[in-house]
């Protein structure tokens, strides 16, 4: 069945491409892969690209940008299937854009989605444990992403190929073996921006590993200093992504941190920066994502949430079909001792969000993870809730009227 259903995907993927004539052949494309830091590296790169005077076409969880069209994505996939891939790389070069910009995701590649694609160029950032059930363990889940690598390196027709790996990545090795002796391997690593004198008001020692990343690819482009600074200086981060919402009299931020090495880094910057400032509380609106999934993670983000917050609200996060308060009990079997007085469990997360505000003070920060800018809460039955958290925190934040 499993084979079977790996065929059925594998000729969707060959079928598009022959519909749409093979899109990929006419124009540059990147694919980004790896478990945190897509969506920015490739947002960055198309920042510069945009900035050099190129056109171009982007894929991402975040939105679907044809030269100057842009609308969010709404599929519910990060890399959509079923002929979309080949179609959106059609208008692309239709529309005359210089390059195309994908996030490769293990999912898709374990649906073939990045077959028949010509890829000039791939990417990886890093590596941590996501969606191990899905794969069956960690090992696969790294094998998926490797394999997109593979892929590039023997059936894409593009010479020569450009492979970026993220040295401080620490499966900087297995992805290098993969590719060595295929195309060009072009390294990078976040010491490669701290030797530069840039600004950025993207915080964390995580974004510059993507800002390392976007000037390497712009760099191996011919794309000269002054824009890639520039650019990178005027970068305004990307939506849901460690997006302050407020500042004063308390941040309030949201972020789609939904992994526990995730969650730690962005707790950690927050935690520095809290530091620095003199301010008072973190206060954590947390869920875990995905019923039905990745279960193991949850009383470990409950554990990194003991650890840096002052107060956790946990609350419902994309349960499915799964109890979404057997979810939050797995969460709290992780925050032993002490850490239990922390914890408030609010199901509803509209009402959790607004505990969190109601009780922050001056200098205090609101940190809201696990949906960022995703447009759907994923319910039972296959239902989809439309949710926005930026919109809803602001209604929260001005007193107004919103459904509960």
């Amino acid at each position: 069945m499993i084979r079977l259903r790996s065929l059925y995907h594998y000729l969707l993927a060959w079928l598009g491409s022959l519909i749409y004539r093979n899109p990929s052949k006419e124009i540059f494309v990147l694919g980004v892969t790896g478990t945190k830091g897509k969506s920015t590296v490739l947002e960055l790169i198309n920042a510069i690209l945009e900035a050099a005077g190129k056109k171009t076409a982007l894929i991402s969880s975040v939105r679907l940008k044809v030269d100057n069209f842009n609308r969010p994505n709404l599929t519910g996939m990060t890399m959509p299937g079923r002929f979309f891939i080949q179609r959106f790389m059609r208008e692309a070069v239709e529309k005359d854009c210089d390059y195309i910009l994908i996030e490769v995701t293990s999912q898709g590649i374990l649906q073939h989605r990045h077959k028949f694609i010509d890829f000039n160029s791939a990417l990886f950032t890093n590596l941590e444990a996501e969606h191990i059930e899905a794969h069956g363990s960690f090992e696969n889940y790294r094998k998926s992403k490797s394999s997109f690598f593979e892929n590039v390196a023997h059936n894409s027709h593009k010479n020569p190929k450009l492979f970026f790996i993220n040295k401080d990545a620490k499966d900087h090795d297995y992805f290098f073996q993969v590719i060595k002796g295929f195309g060009h391997y072009l390294p990078y690593s976040r010491k490669d921006v701290s030797k530069i004198k840039i600004k950025t008001k993207l915080l964390g020692e995580f974004n510059l590993e993507n800002i390392a990343a976007a000037v390497a690819f712009a760099r191996a482009r011919n794309i000269d200093w002054d824009t890639i600074k520039n650019s990178i200086e005027s970068f305004d981060g990307v939506p849901g992504r460690l997006e302050f919402i407020q500042k004063i009299p308390f941040s309030v931020i949201i972020d789609y941190a939904h992994t526990p090495d995730s969650l730690e880094k962005v707790y950690q910057t927050l935690k520095s920066k809290k530091s620095k400032a003199g301010s008072q509380r973190l206060l954590c609106v947390l869920g875990a994502a995905g019923g039905g999934r990745d279960m193991w993670k949850r009383p470990v983000m409950g554990e990194i949430a003991a650890k840096y917050c002052d107060q956790i609200i946990l609350t419902n996060e994309d349960p499915f079909d799964e109890d979404p308060g057997e979810i939050l009990n797995q969460i709290e079997a992780g925050i032993m001792g002490d850490g239990r007085k922390k914890v408030k469990k609010i199901l509803d997360r509209k009402e959790a969000i607004r505990a969190a505000i109601k009780i922050a003070k001056k200098d205090d920060t609101v940190i809201i993870t696990g949906k960022g800018s995703e447009p759907f809460m994923r319910v039972a039955g296959g239902k989809k809730i439309s949710w926005n958290e930026r919109e809803i925190v602001m209604k929260i934040l001005n007193n107004e009227r919103i459904e509960i």
